[in-house]
């Protein structure tokens, strides 16, 4: 169950040394392609395909890097909790505070695609009780709000 909490949202160098951290603590190796990966992810303002991605890590690397490769990294860092995906966008951000584990809420401008990510741990413990209420047991949920965002109307 997601509990109040207070966490540091991490950019740049503070960003990639917080998700190596929480990498490694799942067990696996922050590598260089997996370095790369992180770093492109970190420079986009919304959310990215793994095509994005590999376009981006591919033209910093001047070699072709395949989606496919970038796929396994990126199920790897939403594991370890270093990237979000999101869901009905099948794209990912990165987690800004890797060091917190939590339910998220994206809310998603479906005019601009603009996605903030939301913690509101109270709606969280609710969507949670209300699946064990059904004998459901939560493990990672979902939600995302689709809508338009303040800038967009």
């Amino acid at each position: 169950m997601a509990t109040k909490h207070h966490h540091e949202l991490h950019e740049g160098e503070a960003l990639s040394a917080a998700a190596q951290t929480a990498l490694e603590r799942s067990g696996e190796q922050w590598t260089k392609m997996r370095a790369a990966v992180f770093d492109a992810l970190a420079t986009f303002d919304q959310p990215a395909s793994a095509y994005d991605i590999a376009e981006a890590v591919s033209n910093a690397q001047e070699r072709r890097v395949a989606a496919n490769s970038v796929y396994r990294i990126l199920d790897l860092f939403t594991a370890a909790n270093v990237a979000r995906r999101v869901e009905s966008e099948n794209a990912y951000l990165a987690n800004r505070h890797p060091d917190c584990l939590h339910d998220c809420i994206f809310l998603v401008c479906d005019k601009c695609g603009q996605t903030t990510h939301l913690d509101n741990d109270k709606l969280a413990d609710g969507v949670r009780d209300a699946a064990r209420e059904k004998g459901f047991n939560p493990e990672r949920p979902v939600i995302e709000v689709r809508g338009r965002c303040a800038s967009c109307g």
